[in-house]
């Protein structure tokens, strides 16, 4: 199974890359399955229906969303009623949506699971531990073919740590949120595909996504911080692609995608 996974997808920019190049990619590089992290598309802050269906529409399999998954209301009943619509499994019990979806391919099961890290985050339930409990209840082979977790999380090395803590238990774990491209991309000895970080879909003349003009308050002496504002010039899409063997849930093979204004592209559409 080829799988592509596009990072945080931040605005108009975000949208418009993703839309120019997901059906091309789909086609070229013979993807099975497509899923992105849509919590920043709607103007830099959360997910709207509309925005939700347009991604089906272009090739997406499954949304993934992260702190940000509650901050459109209107994304509210899509959340209980869209089978591929997920936020971090991690929130508190009783949370509205669901942490994981399990949609099938072909003959291929895959599942993708979402987490949200508690280092510099807002206090949420432990991912490490609702993972272990998670995979206590799911059996590859019996409930799933493929394991894909999105870890939507600020520290490295909290990424780092459960990239090892899931070598071997998941096909494929990426990590989403801070927007930059990281280059560890690689195979774990278990077997698990990795990368600290994805980077986003959007304009990277920006801060992580948002106009100078409205982040820098933020950082100098003296700054009056207000309201950010996605940056809306020419984007860039980054994303990894990873091929699975289904019948082991092992990675055999992962590279990054990166095509756009701004970052050095990898492929040509």
């Amino acid at each position: 199974m080829r799988i592509l996974f596009c990072g945080d997808i931040v605005g108009k920019s975000g949208r418009d890359s993703v839309a120019a190049v997901v059906p091309t990619l789909r086609e070229k590089l013979r993807l099975d399955a497509v899923i992105a992290n849509g919590e920043n598309a709607a103007h830099g802050f959360g997910l709207t229906p509309r925005l939700y269906q347009s991604f089906l529409r272009q090739g997406i399999d499954v949304v993934t969303l992260g702190n940000h998954s509650f901050d459109k209301a209107d994304i509210n009943p899509a959340l209980e009623s869209e089978p591929c619509l997920i936020r971090p499994m991690n929130y508190p019990e009783n949370t509205i949506g669901k942490g994981f979806c399990i949609r099938e391919i072909g003959d291929v099961r895959l599942c993708v699971v979402q987490l949200l890290g508690k280092v510099f985050m807002r206090p949420v339930d432990d991912p490490f531990e609702r993972m272990d409990a998670f995979l206590k209840t799911h059996e590859r082979g019996r409930d799933y073919d493929v394991l894909v977790v999105d870890f939507h999380a600020e520290a490295t090395a909290e990424k780092v740590g459960m990239g090892h803590f899931l070598d071997g238990r998941a096909s494929l774990v990426v990590g989403t949120h801070t927007h930059i491209p990281t280059a560890d991309v690689r195979i774990l000895p278990g077997g698990t595909g990795y990368q600290t970080d994805v980077g986003m879909c959007g304009d990277y003349q920006s801060v992580i996504g948002m106009t100078v003009a409205s982040a820098m308050p933020r950082f100098v002496p003296g700054g009056q911080p207000g309201r950010l504002n996605p940056a809306e010039e020419a984007g860039t899409f980054c994303g990894v692609v990873a091929d699975i063997d289904a019948k082991s849930g092992r990675c055999v093979e992962i590279f990054p995608v990166r095509i756009g204004a701004h970052l050095e592209n990898t492929h040509e559409i």
